[in-house]
């Protein structure tokens, strides 16, 4: 790059730009830029780079763990990803109860926690740090005394918005204990295959302030889950799930439906043929809040459906868009 006719070089570029080319890199690379010279030291150790912390890509020994937090994230971090040693053997460094006291000591604007792959069978839910508002579970294992009723203090008293996917131990108990969370608004279940359709039903009642509700992957009739959303949850915005088992009379259930503005239907990898663009359009239109209608996997992306259902639903986006693969995260 030329400036005023002279080659303009890398140290020439303003402390922005090079933060936001830093903030592209891995954790491990910015730490090691740190020693290329004093202005790359002092913009690594920039707060605005450590908002954000993604240690999924590789994983970190325990005490390298430490230095970080110690480090560089403390007070700056707002969300943390953390990759587990569920499948690398039981000699394997774990995430410990005391890292997870750590967090919430020396992260207090700590907002969002992310794990993949974790066992957390010895991790207190206690441990984790209050401030938590977002909490997802990707393919991680966890004790039922995570969720007992009637905890006092209560746990993660801030928690709005709950990701539980793939938890192989997830059932209709756990799902019932999360009413520990007072606070919860958002929950999405993906995989939960030992989750009833009774529990289901049962638990709902009780999480009637939830107002964003997702089921995908799981055991579960998109008819059963319907119903069970038209009778508890009627202050519900957002709802996705996979429409395995959907029928026009199933989908009829959300009809004025109050305060519904966002639906997403995902077809499972068996093309769906009971219903038909005319009879999504006759339920929708009944929704007097709905602003998005999402199709996914449906084969109508481009077809004479698409015009069918915008013309239909003028003060609606209509998103028609090919399913994701099996190996794709239901959460994104």
């Amino acid at each position: 790059m030329r400036v005023g006719g002279v080659m303009a070089t890398l140290s020439d570029l303003p402390d922005s730009v090079i933060l936001e080319i830093f903030s592209y890199l891995p954790v491990r690379d910015r730490i090691r830029l740190s020693r290329v010279c004093h202005r790359w030291k002092r913009l690594v150790g920039d707060r605005w780079l450590w908002r954000h912390v993604d240690l999924t890509v590789c994983r970190m020994r325990p005490k390298v763990m430490w230095h970080l937090l110690r480090r560089y994230m403390a007070s700056r971090l707002h969300s943390l990803r953390l990759c587990g040693y569920l499948s690398a053997g039981s000699q394997a460094p774990q995430l410990s109860p005391a890292l997870m006291r750590a967090l919430g000591q020396k992260c207090p604007n700590l907002q969002r926690l992310c794990l993949h792959g974790a066992d957390l069978s010895v991790v207190p839910v206690t441990s984790l740090p209050c401030t938590l508002r977002t909490l997802e579970l990707h393919s991680c294992e966890i004790p039922m005394a995570w969720l007992l009723k009637g905890r006092d203090p209560p746990a993660l008293p801030l928690l709005e918005c709950l990701v539980l996917d793939r938890v192989p131990a997830f059932r209709d108990e756990h799902l019932r204990g999360l009413t520990c969370f007072r606070a919860l608004r958002s929950l999405v279940l993906g995989g939960a295959y030992r989750v009833t359709e009774a529990g289901l039903d049962a638990s709902l009642q009780e999480l009637s302030s939830l107002r964003r509700l997702e089921v995908l992957g799981c055991a579960l009739s998109a008819d059963s889950t319907l119903l069970a959303i038209s009778r508890h949850l009627r202050d519900v915005r957002k709802v996705r799930l996979t429409a395995t088992g959907l029928s026009a009379a199933g989908l009829s259930v959300l009809e004025g439906m109050p305060a519904l503005e966002s639906l997403c239907l995902q077809a499972p990898h068996v093309a769906l043929e009971t219903l038909s663009p005319a009879e999504i359009l006759s339920s929708c239109r009944t929704m007097p809040r709905l602003r998005v209608l999402e199709l996914q996997g449906l084969g109508w992306e481009g077809q004479e459906a698409e015009r069918i259902l915008c013309q239909g639903l003028p003060r609606c986006l209509v998103i028609l868009r090919a399913g994701p693969k099996e190996s794709t995260d239901w959460w994104v």
